[in-house]
């Protein structure tokens, strides 16, 4: 999820050839009610952003694993791992 509009994100879907859409939340409230937006810290300078996370949530709704601190290299084969 992001917090870019829902044309952002279609414009980089179709760029990208991804064949699902991204969730867009411009108002931040799904964001905000997940810990993913927040304060960050970088060079010394505070700011709110995106907070790298993601959430494995099963088919009733119900979170399973929070990820925090995504590494984006290896992240995709540890969510492969937790659901095979």
């Amino acid at each position: 999820m992001s917090a870019d509009s829902v044309q952002k994100q279609k414009n980089f879907c179709d760029k990208q050839n991804f064949s699902y859409p991204i969730l867009a939340d411009e108002t931040k409230e799904t964001l905000k009610a997940y810990g993913a937006w927040g304060v960050k810290k970088m060079y010394g300078r505070e700011y709110e952003g995106i907070i790298r996370c993601s959430f494995l949530i099963n088919e009733e709704g119900i979170v399973e694993k929070v990820y925090d601190k995504v590494k984006t290299k290896s992240h995709a084969k540890e969510i492969l791992s937790d659901i095979g």
